[in-house]
């Protein structure tokens, strides 16, 4: 008997340099329902973010802010030598910038979701994540992206943002239900039918397998797609035909 499920797919595009990474950005919007568009911190410029607004409003896919530590050179995946202030003017300019690019275009950010490193130090530092949740609230963005019973979490809400948690598809969590260091094997998951069993157990489970066996309970409204994954084009293509085919409504 199909199942009366709803999931919003996401996924981190403009990432990828060139004429390849605007293509591939074009094949995964095909499939989500929202994208998070990096906008310079740790990739990404004006002609990106342009000519990824434009593929996004022309599928009808919501537009989010992917702001990072300024990082470019390690992709946002450490912590820079930077003060909290610096870091501030950094986030409020790269999500002005999207934004101002998104005005010209007609369109609308509709929500912002931290990058790498950002993303998960918000998700435990509170100071970090009232900073996030801050931009926000100045900058006229009403939703954010985050992992689920964080400190983003209860700072959004404490606040009245609405907050979407957030689980992958892509990549492997620890017994604490943390993501996995990227520096450990099995970090990032490239396996389709892996990543449709680990989508399906959060979805209709409300669970995943750990990296060491551990059952953690996760929820999730949203599952992200990774636009750099190896494979994440057709990745992407597979779990949204497996999720229809068994019921489950893609939403945003």
């Amino acid at each position: 008997m199909a199942m009366s499920t709803r999931i919003c797919l996401n996924a981190d595009v403009g990432e990828l340099p060139g004429d390849n990474g605007r293509a591939l950005d074009r094949a995964i919007l095909d499939v989500v329902t929202r994208c998070n568009i990096a906008c310079g911190g740790h990739a990404g410029d004006d002609e990106s973010m342009a000519a990824t607004i434009h593929a996004a409003v022309a599928r009808k896919v919501l537009t989010g802010a992917h702001p990072s530590y300024p990082d470019r050179e390690g992709f946002g995946r450490a912590r820079p030598n930077i003060s909290n202030e610096a870091l501030e003017q950094s986030l409020l300019s790269q999500v002005r910038t999207l934004k101002a690019i998104a005005h010209g275009q007609g369109a609308t950010v509709a929500h912002l979701k931290p990058h790498g490193s950002l993303y998960n130090d918000a998700a435990k530092d509170e100071s970090l994540a009232e900073m996030v949740v801050s931009i926000c609230l100045r900058l006229g963005i009403p939703e954010l992206l985050g992992p689920p019973d964080s400190a983003l979490e209860l700072k959004a809400r404490n606040v009245g943002l609405v907050f979407a948690a957030e689980a992958f598809a892509d990549r492997s969590y620890e017994a604490d239900g943390h993501l996995t260091p990227r520096a450990l094997p099995g970090a990032v998951m490239t396996d389709e039918a892996k990543q449709l069993e680990q989508a399906l157990s959060i979805i209709v489970a409300g669970e995943v397998s750990a990296r060491t066996g551990e059952r953690v309970r996760l929820r999730a409204e949203t599952i992200c797609l990774h636009g750099d994954t190896p494979g994440a084009a057709g990745s992407a293509f597979a779990l949204k035909k497996a999720l229809m085919a068994r019921g489950i409504e893609i939403t945003a």
